[in-house]
């Protein structure tokens, strides 16, 4: 199928659901995994004819949703799903599909000059409940949205710092609500920051600390063990760190700053587990958190 025609296939099949039931969101699934699925069946060979797709299903998708007033941050969740399960149907691979469709609906969104943000934000979301749908791991999913939503974002010129913020919390959300391991989202949110902004400076740490704070308050939102957040924040910060050639510690003890700044605010018990999750050595490394780090 041409680029042309795999963008108004998207856009019309979007516009002429919505205006025949009025209903956005399954419009967006059904009509990007059918498109995709399709389109890869007579391409015959996934690899290419997915990567060359993805960014046309993408901007379909978002020209639709603007075409009706829809949102975009929750068309983004929703294209995710359906791509995955597009891919699935003629045995893609699910987190090339990830990455690329991650970072396709980030760069259209800013193209229409919408939130660059809340699409990162849901796009990573959708990748985390399709994950066990179309078998592949929830914390592979994680990390390769969370990367290639962060690289997406620094390309169009959005803050990478509300960005991360914005993602973090909707990982911890997302994870929540299929019943995923809250830890898990943790690390790979970290590690995944890592490896899409490949800042090789202190702006590196200060984001980390910034993320693992947000990542322990909005898990004490959902009822979560602040400690194995705080610990799995760490190990993601240090695996992080290793693959860039950063300070180990220094990332270590910037993740375990922030998650005891989100401790703090929510009581002496929490504080008191975090510290306890996140005092010692953890993934060979010593963790010092230098004071105050409720500053």
């Amino acid at each position: 199928m041409e680029s042309t025609s795999i963008v108004d296939s998207v856009k019309n099949g979007i516009i002429g659901t919505i205006k025949g039931t009025g209903e956005i969101l399954n419009a967006v699934i059904d009509t990007v995994s059918d498109v995709l699925g399709n389109t890869l069946t007579s391409a015959g060979e996934v690899g290419s004819a997915a990567t060359s797709a993805v960014s046309d299903v993408a901007r379909g998708v978002i020209q639709g949703t603007s075409q009706v007033g829809g949102d975009l941050g929750q068309a983004a969740k929703r294209m995710i799903v359906g791509m995955l399960r597009g891919t699935k149907e003629v045995g893609g691979e699910a987190l090339h599909t990830v990455g690329s469709s991650v970072s396709a609906l980030v760069r259209e969104t800013a193209s229409v000059g919408g939130d660059v943000g809340g699409a990162a934000t849901n796009a990573v979301a959708g990748a985390i409940h399709a994950a066990k749908d179309v078998g592949i791991s929830a914390g592979d999913a994680v990390a390769t949205a969370v990367s290639s939503a962060m690289s997406a974002v620094g390309e169009v010129g959005t803050s990478t710092t509300d960005a991360a913020a914005g993602i973090a919390r909707g990982a911890i959300r997302a994870t929540s609500q299929v019943g995923g391991e809250l830890g898990g989202a943790a690390k790979f949110t970290i590690l995944g920051l890592f490896r899409g902004t490949k800042d090789i400076g202190a702006g590196a740490f200060r984001m980390v600390g910034d993320t693992a704070e947000v990542l322990v308050t909005e898990t004490a939102e959902v009822g979560g063990s602040l400690g194995a957040a705080a610990l799995s924040a760490v190990e993601g910060a240090i695996e992080g760190a290793r693959e860039l050639g950063l300070d180990a510690s220094e990332a270590a003890s910037a993740a375990a700053a922030g998650a005891l700044r989100a401790a703090g605010k929510v009581g002496q018990a929490a504080t008191a587990e975090v510290t306890n999750a996140t005092t010692g050595v953890i993934s060979g490394v010593k963790v010092v958190v230098k004071a105050p780090f409720n500053a």
